[in-house]
């Protein structure tokens, strides 16, 4: 079950739509849907975490914590909506195009993705447009 959860003002549009969308991108990597819970927050509350969990003294857009069990995926993500929204100026793509590259970014570590080096991150990358192609909402 995908859940989303906030803690900031922020509240994202059609929940049912980037829900199904999101359990699609599940299914096609093979895997099984567990509990998902993204929490949308602001910067400071992010930094918090990274501060405390990770000890990074950065901000960052996305920390995921994953507590998937074999092929069922389960865990937290944390979004900052205030970098997401910063980061969608900086690469000059819409607010939304760049919350579903956020979106799916988590649930793809959780299907085995990383983002350390090069390779890796370019293999990320493929996988998000790949799976944003996927996201349709009836009109």
């Amino acid at each position: 079950m995908i859940n989303f959860n906030y803690e900031t003002d922020f509240e994202l549009d059609n929940e049912r739509a980037h829900a199904d969308w999101l359990s699609q991108v599940i299914i096609s990597e093979n895997k099984k849907e567990g509990e998902i819970n993204y929490i949308f927050c602001d910067d400071e509350y992010l930094h918090k975490i990274n501060v405390e969990y990770l000890n990074h003294d950065t901000l960052t857009d996305i920390i995921s914590f994953d507590y998937s069990v074999g092929n069922e995926l389960h865990g937290d993500i944390f979004v900052s909506v205030e970098r997401v929204r910063d980061n969608a100026q900086d690469f000059e793509v819409t607010f939304e195009e760049e919350l579903k590259r956020v979106l799916v970014h988590g649930v793809l570590h959780y299907c085995g993705y990383k983002d350390k080096s090069d390779a890796d991150e370019l293999l990320m990358r493929a996988k998000e447009e790949e799976k944003i192609a996927l996201f349709h909402v009836e009109q």
